[in-house]
């Protein structure tokens, strides 16, 4: 099952990326249960299943149990076969991890960020940072099979551009794919941050729901969009930005976006920091509310239920217009769950209609800031390993080696 969406069908259905599926997803282990899958003679699986042994995407475990004659070969998946590199970039603190092709992090490290630097600046942070990761599991740029990126905007995900980004000024249109080719010979995938974060929340816990929506309150305020599995990004990339629906009576609040009375002005950690600074507290980001509120400071306790209540608000109308199986918050704030989901179930329940939650499910996130890189490193895995992508890899190598071959006479 490919939740990424991207890459998910094949030219070659009977390929050797049809081979390397069945064999990951444990559908068939053996050539015998691969050829009575496939259709394929024994011969033609024997072909595909050698391209994938000297490709090492797989390799032979041993015998598996027999009937009687000697035990057939029982055929694994090597998630040893490469690293992919990942990066959860949010507004004032990040997560990278170098992970194997199951999309298991190897390492992984939480820095503090600033994303309104310049883009070039940022990046080459963040690849000093995989260097060092890389150097840490012992693996080079040329193990890369691929990248991940997260950023808290919008994003053109075919082309791997931010898009008009209220957080990040001088990366609109900017090439994140681009400016990494220079360094790595590896696809390079970008979206944006709550997307990947959905997508590791519903790969790792959630996957029996079809429809899902996570919803990030940190510094901002943005919503992931899980249908029939797949990530929703809209058609240009902007679907799930609920940070900026307007919420009655709060004319007098300017977002950064330039409009008033947006929920991220009004509810966002940057806000509720903000809030709080102005009645003498020592707050500037969502992380020093949490630490207020898990202190037990009151004026703390109340703004985080409020923004419950006004999250709460925007996600009625989410509910009754989308009809998820579960909503999941995650984000810096969420870490002050029990006051937050307090004031987001008050309203958001009360408000919607009956059918739309009666199953409903709410909670927080399992993964916590963990779950970014965990989704951009499926995002990655499910790109690198499609059946077509496979198959067009094999393909380009035996073309290269057939050159390098020399001319008989």
């Amino acid at each position: 099952m490919l939740m990424a969406g991207e890459g998910n069908g094949s030219t070659s259905p009977t390929g050797a990326g049809r081979v390397l599926s069945l064999i990951r997803d444990g559908e068939a282990v053996t050539r015998a249960d691969l050829a009575r899958r496939t259709g394929l003679a024994r011969s033609t699986v024997a072909q595909r299943v050698e391209a994938l042994l000297a490709h090492q995407l797989v390799y032979e475990a041993g015998g598996s149990a027999s009937t009687g004659g000697r035990p057939p070969t029982v055929l694994a998946f090597n998630r040893s076969a490469g690293v992919v590199l990942v990066a959860d970039l949010g507004a004032t603190h990040s997560r990278l991890a170098v992970s194997d092709l199951s999309g298991a992090p190897l390492t992984e490290r939480a820095y503090d960020t600033d994303i309104a630097r310049d883009p070039e600046d940022v990046l080459a942070w963040v690849n000093e940072r995989f260097e060092e990761l890389l150097a840490e599991v012992g693996r080079g740029a040329e193990d890369v099979r691929g990248i991940g990126v997260g950023v808290p905007a919008p994003v053109a995900f075919s082309r791997g551009e931010p898009v008009a980004p209220p957080m990040m000024p001088g990366w609109d249109g900017y090439s994140i794919p681009d400016w990494f080719a220079q360094h790595y010979d590896a696809p390079v995938l970008v979206d944006n941050d709550v997307n990947i974060m959905a997508l590791g929340e519903h790969w790792m816990h959630w996957r029996d729901t079809d429809h899902l929506l996570f919803v990030k309150l940190g510094t901002g305020i943005g919503c992931g969009i899980v249908t029939d599995r797949r990530i929703h990004r809209g058609a240009q990339g902007a679907a799930g930005d609920i940070g900026h629906v307007r919420l009655a009576g709060h004319d007098d609040v300017v977002c950064r976006c330039g409009n008033v009375g947006c929920l991220e002005a009004v509810a966002g950690g940057r806000a509720l920091a903000a809030q709080l600074a102005r009645r003498g507290l020592d707050a500037t980001t969502s992380r020093d509310v949490v630490r207020l509120v898990k202190a037990g400071e009151p004026a703390a306790v109340a703004a985080v239920r409020d923004a419950g209540r006004f999250l709460g608000e925007v996600l009625a109308e989410c509910i009754n217009f989308f009809n998820p199986g579960a909503i999941v918050i995650g984000g810096d704030i969420a870490d002050a769950h029990q006051h937050l989901l307090a004031g987001v179930r008050e309203i958001a329940f009360g408000r919607s209609l009956p059918m739309a939650t009666r199953d409903l499910r709410m909670g927080c996130s399992q993964l916590g800031d963990r779950a970014g890189v965990i989704g951009a490193a499926i995002m990655v895995v499910e790109h690198v390993l499609a059946p077509d992508t496979v198959d067009r890899a094999i393909a380009a190598d035996m073309a290269g080696a057939a050159k390098k071959r020399p001319a008989t006479a």
